[in-house]
């Protein structure tokens, strides 16, 4: 069946947790809001566990891909660095099968949405780094933990002039939540910044030779 005769599966990559906090066995964990916007945009959401040998039949099932964040991070070797700051914290595993599917992604031309961990992922993906911790590497840098609730606003991000994100968006700047101590570096080959955060910190990319490859660094399903 042609892709426009039904709704759009998109695919949700899923958290893995270990503790006891829901049940005595691991488990995965994936926030409804992620779900409900896809579903309220017209969509269909898959949640995708962490199988990297089924990678390919994920994306055979799938028309869209969102990467989601997490409280993790990206592990540094795969962009060529060791662990600089005792605040990283890594879910291997996850890591590897959302990178294998951010590979078949791009190379089927499929729709990407990077979401806060997601972005940077994004990034790593495409050849570049990242800052292992903001407090360390940018001078008076805003509260990008916020400590207010996720669905309210933490600062403000100005998007770059004639960006896809700032035609999506239909303005210069806006309002966006915070939740994460690392960001984008090294901005990889042949993506472009689309929106930064007052003190510097890049809030967004996008990838202008795929025809849709793009990444927030803010939370926009609690919006």
């Amino acid at each position: 069946m042609n892709v426009l005769s039904r709704a759009p599966r998109i695919g949700i990559t899923m958290d893995h947790e270990t503790t006891a906090s829901y049940s005595r066995y691991p488990w995965y964990a994936l926030r409804e809001n992620y779900c409900s916007s896809i579903a309220q945009s017209g969509g269909v959401p898959l949640p995708i566990p962490h199988e990297r040998a089924l990678v390919e039949t994920y994306l055979d099932m799938i028309d869209g891909l969102v990467i989601t964040g997490g409280n993790f991070d990206v592990s540094p070797a795969l962009y060529g660095q060791e662990v600089v700051s005792d605040t990283v914290s890594m879910k291997d595993n996850r890591t590897l099968c959302e990178y294998a599917l951010v590979q078949g992604a791009l190379a089927r031309s499929m729709p990407i949405l990077g979401i806060c961990g997601g972005q940077q992922l994004l990034n790593v993906v495409l050849g570049g780094t990242l800052i292992q911790h903001i407090p360390d590497a940018i001078a008076q840098p805003l509260a990008h933990e916020q400590p207010n609730p996720r669905h309210e606003a933490g600062h403000v991000v100005s998007f770059v002039e004639d960006s896809m994100l700032a035609r999506i968006a239909g303005c210069a700047q806006t309002s966006v939540n915070s939740a994460h101590h690392q960001a984008v570096d090294v901005v990889a080959p042949k993506v472009r910044v689309n929106a930064y955060a007052p003190d510097g910190v890049i809030e967004g990319i996008e990838l202008p030779d795929h025809p849709f490859c793009l990444g927030v660094q803010w939370h926009p399903e609690f919006f």
